[in-house]
């Protein structure tokens, strides 16, 4: 066992963890918080996205030893004083999602997308996306729904 400490969605967190611990099985099992999902096994999907020091990282794909004294925030983190996040706010009023599984993984790629690309052009956005996968096809609503929420964020 090792011992791993982190501050997840602004809280320090601990734990021991076998090495071999995913950052998204740490997620999910020792801090409960369910909204990273996990979707393929094999970083194809992009449901289980999460950002580390402020970077998307499919977290399916890091240990979370990696992750040791890093800030991780997940979906349950974005919203503040019960008031969502723009990108939140967006994918609910363009209609960004059908049955949700893929949403937490496109939110917060979305974030780190916004980020580095403040006006994103449709071709920019469905190019960053390319990593996460929606079955219910909703990748119209989601491309008019990131650009609605680069607007909103300054872009």
């Amino acid at each position: 066992m090792a011992t791993v400490s982190m501050t997840v969605n602004g809280k320090s967190v601990s734990a021991d963890v076998e090495p071999r611990t995913l950052l998204v099985e740490f997620i999910r099992q020792n801090l409960h918080l369910t909204g990273t999902h996990v979707g393929c096994d094999t970083s194809q999907c992009g449901a289980c996205v999460v950002h580390v020091d402020g970077r998307s990282v499919k977290s399916c794909t890091m240990l979370a030893m990696q992750a040791d004294g890093a800030a991780v925030t997940t979906v349950e983190g974005l919203a503040t004083n019960g008031k969502m996040h723009p990108i939140q706010k967006a994918f609910n009023e363009h209609h960004g999602l059908q049955c949700g599984f893929c949403t937490p993984g496109m939110l917060m790629s979305a974030i780190d997308l916004i980020k580095r690309h403040p006006n994103p052009s449709e071709e920019t956005i469905r190019h960053e996306l390319e990593g996460n996968i929606c079955r219910c096809t909703g990748y119209q609503n989601i491309v008019k729904a990131v650009k609605a929420a680069a607007q909103e964020m300054g872009g």
